[in-house]
């Protein structure tokens, strides 16, 4: 069954991109080192086809795991040579993600981590890109996320901007190894530009996270710092989608009062 599958790659690719085939294929695999032989070579035919379809995805993440050592290196191989092309699909960011948690080697591992945090601008302003950065984000792999945080100084308070970029910035600011970065480009940054950030229907979410984690992770000059940026602005804030902010700033006002 496996070798009339295999035997023509069109026919192959019909069959994974196929619901039901992709399933009948995925149990096929694993079965016997004959059988992956054959589908290991047909994979690697159409890698980037199978990488960014709906179903036959799945076929290239199972084949991942199943396969004996030296068929998974050369597999994950062509995952790193392709990476940045198949985060840029619709199925192909998804596949790569499961790659990424199904990595059983730290090696392949790490160095897929690095073409992501590496290319994190780049993959941060693709429409389905930035979900790479967003799940990387999510392992809380420290040294990943600094390289993250190093690859997109500068350019923070422009993805708050944007619905998937605040997602990212925000994730930044979550940790401790990148939070510091993250809030001092925020206070870099120009009065009138917070303002409108801080405003924004997307942005007042990165401003207002920046207020909450410096609290929490008690980096109590940075939360002033910021406290005493965007006082002037209260006013502004108040009847718009700031108004949260507007709220932490009275109430810094009030204790600042109450202290005095």
């Amino acid at each position: 069954m496996a070798s009339l599958l295999t035997s023509d790659s069109e026919y192959f690719m019909e069959v994974v991109r196929n619901k039901y085939g992709s399933r009948r294929v995925q149990k096929l695999l694993g079965v016997s080192v004959d059988v992956d032989a054959l589908f290991y070579d047909a994979i690697l035919q159409r890698f980037f086809d199978i990488m960014t379809d709906k179903y036959a995805s799945y076929v290239a993440i199972r084949a991942v795991v199943v396969f004996d050592q030296v068929k998974k290196h050369v597999m994950y191989k062509h995952v790193l040579h392709y990476a940045l092309d198949i985060a840029r699909y619709q199925y192909g960011c998804v596949a790569l993600n499961e790659v990424i948690i199904d990595a059983d080697d730290p090696l392949y591992r790490n160095r897929l981590l690095d073409v992501v945090a590496r290319n994190a601008l780049f993959l941060s302003n693709d429409l389905w890109g930035n979900f790479v950065v967003q799940h990387v984000l999510k392992l809380y792999d420290l040294r990943c996320t600094h390289n993250v945080a190093v690859s997109l100084r500068g350019h923070c308070v422009d993805l708050s901007f944007k619905k998937y970029g605040s997602y990212i910035v925000e994730k930044l600011l979550e940790a401790e190894v990148s939070m510091g970065m993250v809030v001092v480009e925020l206070l870099k940054c120009d009065g009138d530009r917070l303002m409108r950030l801080a405003r924004s229907e997307i942005g007042n979410f990165v401003v207002l996270k920046a207020l909450e984690v410096t609290q929490k992770m008690n980096r109590v000059d940075l939360f002033w710092d910021l406290v005493q940026k965007l006082m002037p602005l209260r006013h502004l804030l108040l009847r718009s989608h700031g108004s949260n902010i507007a709220n932490i700033l009275e109430s810094c006002s009030i204790a600042n009062r109450c202290s005095n």
